[in-house]
This record gives C-alpha cells, sequence and structure tokens, in this order.
C-alpha cells in the first residue's frame, strides 16, 4: 500500500510540472486582485484631490462622499472576494499536517512542495488583505473628513459674523449700481443672441413649455376638479371634506407647477437656449414660482379667506385675509432675496452687496411678524367670522415679536447668514410643516371606518363601481395608508433640503434603507422584501391558474374521478404555494439554512415532549390557513357548541349559549368532526316535531302548519317551508315543521314564534291539541245499574297497588273497558338550540 502511494505522489510532481497552465488558473484571482486594489488607490487619490479642490462647494462635497462610500464598499468587497480560497488553503494545509519535525523522517517532495506553494499564496492573499485593509481605512478618513468639511462650512456659513457700518452699506450701495448695469447687459445680449441666432430653439421651447402647462392645467381639473373646486363640494363641508380639499388644493398645483417649472427648464436646456450664466438665474426665479404657489395654495386653503365654511381654523374673516395676505409677504420677501442673491453671485458682484441685501429682507421680515401680532384674529365663542375678532393670546403675541425681534438684532449684529437661515425655516419648514399636519389629520380621517362613505370619492364609487360599505371601508384605509406614504416620503426630504443638506446624501440615505439595515449581524433590504412579496404573489396566481386550467382542461376531458381530480388539485395548490414562499424568501436575502435551525429545534422540543404543544400549535396554523371557520361562526365539536369568539395557534376561544368561554385546543378540531352552521353563509333550516292524536285531520294539520310558517317575517319563501308527516305511534301522529332562515342564529326566537303560533291556532281550531290536556277521568257511562255497581265495587276495593318500582297495571287505566287517553300531547323541538 505505501508502495503505490509513493508511486502515485512521485508521478503528482511531473503532472504539475508539465502543463504549467492549471498553476496560472490558481494565481489569476490574486492577481486581478492585486489589479482591483491598484485601481481603487488611484481613485482615492483622485477623490482625495476633488475633495481639496471643492472645499467651498457643499453640493460637491455632497456627491465626493458618495463616490468614497461606493469606492469603500468596492474595496471592502475585493478583499472579500478572496477569503474562499483562504479557506481552502487553510483547509488543504490542515489535511497536509505539520512539517516533520527535528529526526523525524522526512516528507516527499511532493507534499513539501505543494505546502510551499500553499503558505505562498496564503501570504499573498493576507497581503492583499491587508492592502485592501489599508485602503479601506484611508477610504474611511476621507469620508470622514469630507463630513467634518462639510458640518464646518455650514457652520462658518450660518456663524460668519459681519460688520455693520456706514461704509459697507455705501460700498454696497455702489456695487448695486454696477450689478445693475452688469445684469441689464447681460440679460439683453443673451435675448439679442436668442433671438437673432436661436429664435427657432427659443420659440419651440417656449411652445412645449406652454402646451405643458396647459395639459397640466386640464389634466388637473379633469382629474381632480372633486377634490379642490369648493363650489361643487356643497356650502356645508364636513370635516374629512375640508380637510381633504385644504390637502389636495395644496397638493396638485404645486406638484403641476413643479412638473411645469422642470419641463420648461428642460425644454430651454435641450434646445440649447441657456447660457451658463443665464441658467442659475432661470432655475432660481421657477423654483421662487413654485415655491410662492405653495405657500399662497396652503394659506388659502388653511384660512380660506373668502369662504369661511371652509376655514380650518376659528379665525375671524377680517385676521384671515391679514394673515394670508402677511405669509405670502414673507415669502415674496425671501424669495427676492435668493434670486438677488444668486443674480448678485453670477453677475460677480461683491459679498458687501449680497449681506446688504440679506439684512433688508430680513429686517422686512422680523417687522412682518411684529406686525402679525396686532391682528385681532380670535372669534370669540358664540360670534360669527364676520366681527371684528379679538387679539392673539399673549403668548402667542409675545412669541411673533420676540422672533422679529429677534430676527432684526440678529441680522444687525452682523450674523444674517444666521438670521437669513431662520427667515427661510420659518416660512418654508413652517409652510411644509403645516401641510404635513394637513396630510396626515386626513389619511387618519380618510381610514376611519365608514368615514370614506360620506365623501364625494366615496359617493362617486359606490356609484360608479357599486362598492358596498366594507369595500368602501377597505379602500378608505388604503387611501389613508397611501396618503401617510405619501406625506413622509415627499415632505421629509423637502425638510432636509431646507436644513442644508444635499439630494445626493438623501439618495445615499433612501439607498442604504431600502438596500442595507443592518440589525446585529442580519441585513434586511426593504427592495429585496418587496421583491420577495412580488414573486410570492406572482408564484400564488400562477399557481392557482395553473390549477384551473388543469382541472378544467386536462382532467375534465379524460373524465378523471371527481375525488381525484380534487385530490391533484389540492397537492398542486400546496407544492406551488410551497414553491412560491421558498422563492420569495429566498429573494428576501433570508437565509433558509436558519430555516433548518429553527426545524431542528422544533424537533428536539417535540422530541422532549412537546407533541402536544407542536400538534395544537401547526393545527392552529392549518385553522388560520385554511379557515374552516372564522370569529362569529357557530361550531359544533363533540359536547361544546357555541360561537368562536378568538382564534389563536394554541387554542380556540368558544362561548357557549349560556355565556360560558372554552379553549378547545386546535388539535380537537383538526382530529375530530366539527359542525359549522354559518361556514358558507348563515342560510340553514329549523325543525319543530309537532304531535297531535289520531283523531285530528293529517292534511288539515300540514295545512295549518305550512300557513303558520308562511305568516312568519323571518321564514324564507325560498327554499318554502314544508310540513312533513313522519310517524305513526301507538297512540300519536309525529309531524315536522321545517322552515329555512337567513339567519340561522335568530334561530330560536323564530322556532319559540312558531311554537306560540301553532299554539294557538291548534286550540282554537281543535286539530288534535298539540299542548297538555286535562284527560285524566274517564269517559262516563249512561246512568243505570251497571254504572252504579261499578261505582260501588271501586269505592270499596280501591286501586290495585304495585310493588316498588314496577310499572303500573294496564287496568289502571282502563275503566268499563275504556282505556285512558294519554295524559298530554307535547311539541318537542328536538333541534332547538335553547
Amino acid at each position: 500500500m505505501f508502495a503505490a502511494s509513493g508511486a502515485v505522489l512521485a508521478q503528482e510532481p511531473a503532472a504539475q510540472a508539465t502543463p504549467q497552465q492549471p498553476v496560472a488558473a490558481v494565481a489569476s484571482p490574486q492577481a486581478q486582485a492585486a489589479e482591483q486594489l491598484d485601481v481603487a488607490r488611484k481613485n482615492l487619490a483622485r477623490l482625495a484631490d476633488q475633495t481639496k479642490n471643492a472645499a467651498d462647494d457643499d453640493s460637491r462635497l455632497a456627491e465626493l462622499k458618495v463616490e468614497v462610500d461606493a469606492a469603500t464598499k468596492q474595496i471592502i468587497s475585493i478583499s472579500v472576494a478572496t477569503r474562499p480560497r483562504l479557506d481552502e488553503i487553510k483547509a488543504r494545509l490542515a489535511e497536509l499536517g505539520d512539517p516533520p519535525a527535528d529526526g523525524a523522517p522526512p516528507e516527499t517532495d511532493v507534499v513539501a512542495q505543494e505546502r510551499k506553494r500553499l503558505l505562498a499564496e496564503r501570504g499573498e492573499i493576507n497581503a492583499l488583505t491587508g492592502t485592501a485593509e489599508d485602503l479601506s481605512i484611508q477610504a474611511t478618513k476621507l469620508s470622514n473628513g469630507i463630513t467634518a468639511t462639510r458640518r464646518a462650512l455650514f457652520s462658518n456659513t450660518l456663524l460668519k459674523h459681519t460688520d455693520i457700518n456706514g461704509p459697507m452699506v455705501m460700498d454696497a450701495m455702489a456695487s448695486l449700481t454696477l450689478e445693475r448695469q452688469a445684469f441689464s447687459r447681460t440679460v439683453g445680449s443673451w435675448l439679442t443672441f436668442a433671438w437673432n441666432f436661436k429664435r427657432l430653439q427659443l420659440l419651440s421651447a417656449l411652445f412645449l413649455s406652454l402646451c405643458a402647462a396647459i395639459v397640466l392645467l386640464a389634466g388637473t381639473r379633469k382629474l381632480f376638479f372633486p377634490l379642490i373646486h369648493r363650489e361643487a363640494l356643497g356650502e356645508e363641508p364636513g370635516y374629512i371634506t375640508r380637510l381633504s380639499v385644504a390637502f389636495w388644493s395644496t397638493m396638485i398645483p404645486t406638484a403641476a407647477m413643479a412638473v411645469f417649472a422642470a419641463t420648461s427648464y428642460f425644454f430651454l436646456q435641450a434646445f440649447k437656449v441657456l447660457r451658463p450664466d443665464i441658467a442659475p438665474i432661470i432655475s432660481i426665479t421657477l423654483a421662487i414660482c413654485v415655491a410662492l404657489l405653495f405657500v399662497s395654495t396652503l394659506s388659502n386653503a388653511v384660512l380660506a379667506p373668502k369662504q369661511s365654511a371652509w376655514r380650518l381654523v376659528r379665525v375671524s374673516n377680517r385676521g384671515a385675509r391679514l394673515l394670508a395676505l402677511s405669509i405670502f409677504a414673507m415669502a415674496v420677501v425671501n424669495g427676492l432675496d435668493y434670486l438677488a442673491g444668486t443674480i448678485s453671485e453670477v453677475m460677480g458682484s461683491p459679498v458687501v452687496l449680497t449681506v446688504v441685501k440679506s439684512l433688508i429682507a430680513t429686517i422686512i421680515i422680523g417687522v412682518i411678524l411684529m406686525a402679525m401680532s396686532l391682528i385681532k384674529p380670535i372669534v370669540p365663542a358664540g360670534e360669527t367670522p364676520d366681527g371684528q375678532g379679538k387679539p392673539w393670546p399673549r403668548a402667542v403675541s409675545l412669541l411673533f415679536v420676540s422672533t422679529g425681534i429677534l430676527l432684526i438684532l440678529a441680522a444687525l449684529a452682523g450674523y444674517v447668514g444666521l438670521a437669513r437661515f431662520i427667515a427661510t425655516q420659518i416660512v418654508m419648514t413652517g409652510a411644509i410643516l403645516v401641510t404635513m399636519y394637513i396630510g396626515i389629520l386626513t389619511g387618519k380621517a380618510v381610514a376611519k371606518q365608514n368615514a370614506l362613505a360620506d365623501t364625494v370619492v366615496g359617493r362617486y364609487l359606490e356609484k360608479r363601481f357599486g362598492m358596498g360599505q366594507v369595500a368602501l371601508d377597505q379602500t378608505g384605509l388604503a387611501a389613508g395608508l397611501g396618503i401617510y406614504v405619501l406625506v413622509v416620503l415627499f415632505f421629509i426630504p423637502l425638510i432636509l433640503l431646507q436644513w442644508g443638506f444635499q439630494i445626493a446624501d438623501i439618495e445615499a440615505w433612501a439607498y442604504r434603507i431600502f438596500t442595507d439595515i443592518n440589525i446585529g449581524s442580519i441585513k434586511i433590504s426593504i427592495v429585496g422584501i418587496l421583491a420577495g412579496i412580488l414573486l410570492f404573489a406572482g408564484g400564488y396566481v400562477v399557481t392557482r391558474w395553473f390549477q384551473r386550467w388543469l382541472d378544467g382542461n386536462v382532467m375534465a376531458r379524460s373524465r378523471v374521478d371527481t375525488g381525484v381530480r380534487n385530490s391533484v388539485k389540492t397537492g398542486i395548490g400546496y407544492l406551488g404555494i410551497g414553491l412560491a414562499g421558498l422563492i420569495g424568501i429566498s429573494a428576501a436575502g433570508f437565509d433558509l439554512s436558519s430555516l433548518a435551525l429553527v426545524a431542528g429545534a422544533l424537533s428536539l422540543g417535540v422530541g422532549f415532549g412537546l407533541q402536544n404543544i407542536v400538534s395544537n400549535f401547526v393545527s392552529g396554523l392549518i385553522l388560520l390557513v385554511e379557515r374552516p371557520f372564522k370569529v362569529g361562526d357557530w361550531v359544533v365539536t363533540g359536547t361544546t357548541e357555541g360561537f368562536v369568539k378568538r382564534i389563536s395557534v394554541r387554542a380556540t376561544e368558544i362561548e357557549t349559549f349560556q355565556r360560558q368561554t372554552i379553549m378547545v385546543p386546535n388539535s380537537l378540531f383538526i382530529n375530530a368532526s366539527v359542525g359549522n352552521w354559518t361556514h358558507k353563509n348563515k342560510l340553514g333550516r329549523s325543525d319543530i316535531p309537532v304531535i297531535v292524536s289520531y283523531n285530528s285531520v293529517p292534511r288539515q294539520v300540514m295545512d295549518t302548519l305550512l300557513q303558520i310558517a308562511a305568516a312568519h317575517p323571518l321564514v324564507l319563501k325560498n327554499p318554502e317551508p314544508q310540513a312533513v308527516f313522519t310517524a305513526f305511534g301507538d297512540a300519536i301522529m309525529t309531524f315536522e315543521l321545517r322552515v329555512y332562515l337567513a339567519d340561522i342564529v335568530n334561530g330560536n326566537g323564530v322556532r319559540n314564534d312558531l311554537r306560540l303560533a301553532i299554539y294557538e291556532r291548534f286550540k282554537d281550531e281543535g286539530l288534535g291539541a298539540p299542548f297538555p290536556k286535562e284527560e285524566l277521568e274517564p269517559e262516563p257511562l249512561p246512568p243505570g245499574p251497571e254504572a252504579d255497581a261499578l261505582a260501588l265495587q271501586a269505592e270499596t276495593a280501591g286501586p290495585p297497588v304495585p310493588a316498588e318500582g314496577a310499572p303500573l297495571p294496564a287496568e289502571a287505566f282502563k275503566r268499563s273497558g275504556t282505556q285512558r287517553r294519554p295524559r298530554r300531547v307535547s311539541v318537542d323541538g328536538a333541534a332547538d338550540k335553547d
């Protein structure tokens, strides 16, 4: 054996030495990783140089941070790609074992060479890993440095101090004249150039922008007219209607204006009409128009100066007009300040001119805030909005005054950037927060039960699509959740942009949220989860379609037995849903090996005596999936009967007719027969046995029973009631009245009513008296000697006394050969559920 092994080992060097291609193939991953790391090193150096050059540009720094983070991930992925080969090398070295110790027999050359080659390759991989770690550390430092630079840049912008004095203001005035002349020349030259050399492109861009405006105006009016037009919704709007109109009348025009502004700028750029010095001015002008429309529509939606019935806050008509005018004035001043700042930046004006412009705008906004404290908008209780109104509460008035004074003092003290930032947030962030609040209230109101049905949209859906109350409630819930999602996804990024964050930051955060959420060692991807849900839904739909196709086309034409068809259909359904579930779980990013660990733990638990718990747990899952009964159903299992109140994974809660709560293990519902009176629907049959004597006419009894059933309002006409002659007795006849009820739960009351009606009708008509009848005395004999003799004999002898426990003899019921009739005739409700 050892000789053979030595021969094999002796042949391996020749086999490895002759073809050198396998060795190159093994080394190629390391070489490729080294090349990728070299590219990453050069990329990091380039990004570092660009970061130094863009130290004053916050937007460019945000973009560079995204690139640095992407480079960091790439470096880490390069290092991770070498780990499988490193694990293989470690496993092979473990198989080869340690080198022989001193004095031990030497190992073969083949083993020594292989160990040497594996050690060299491991060292190469370790070196690559170390290089990747160094580059990763450099990238992390660069990313942190960019973040620190941006933070310092933001702080310096806000807290930068400028001396406000007379010479500075005079320099600004002189610079203003030069800027106005330069701006006039720039705009004039651009218009002349565009009209003389770009006339067709300019007119085309304007025409397409006008077409976009007309399409947006007509489309929004046609699609959203019922949501935003107050005159078409009535004069007495409800709370939900006012909220929804306020929200949508703000969102829809603002979104339409934003789309129009974006398309207009796109067309002007696409036709190369804009010059680099004109493009920033046009873009900020369009953005200011969108912001002014947003603030204006929001203030009109909330305050409704001309329509007090639609007002969301209780203020007077005069107060609503003054507040709306003040808010719009602050928005205009703030927008003009940004436009003037952009013009100064494009024209290359001195910084002092921008500072003075912002100083003037901040002082004006501060004065407007203090003037708002003098408005008297409060409507006293019991008065109409047409009155004069009362002043603000002291706290609100002090807030307006203190905020205005703070803005003016900060600007005059030289902190113009901080004052300008606060003034902008008062207008824009305040408007965004108010809109978010209205949107949340709208979603909450729409999602309430029976709320959507009372709105114009609900009535339209009910009329157009025939939706019922349940469908409208579900639609309202979905609409409420949709409004919540819209508010979060649309307004939170706007607030972040207002507070100095860049679009690149928001994109990076959104990418991390949707693709890479780390909880300990577990990574969750929302995109992956959504993809898994969509794949599972697709697999479920395909499975149901294949079931119907196979059952209706293949097996139906093959004349397969119904039971076999049902079994095959059910098996395919379970198989398809199981495969769809596995595909969905894999697409969502969950490791299926963890499911194996869970299954192993469950098996171990079952082995230690948890069979009943596991059985009830699995049975509960089956009940929840198959739904043989649901909460509110009337079920019968064994000796337990009642209504289902709750279904959990271990037991089902049953409430009996005596209001007793019984917890029934779920395994009993799976392993035993279960009756469900209300499984598919509540339609059911109720039976009432009726026992009469032979002196009744059967057909008359049956007709009377049918008449009684037909007269009851809860007895269905289709299926129609039935009166059945069920049995002959020794001295009685048994009939059965069978009636169908739309709600079998009402069976007790209906049966009680029918019994009373049967009692009264049979008593009035003398139909065998289906009720206790006093017939204890025998029929009297005609007067004569025989009657007197029998009476005397009965008085002296008395009735025979039977032994204890023995039945009474038949003679005890006879008088002169006449047998006593039964003591009573009863109506028995064997199917009653009293």
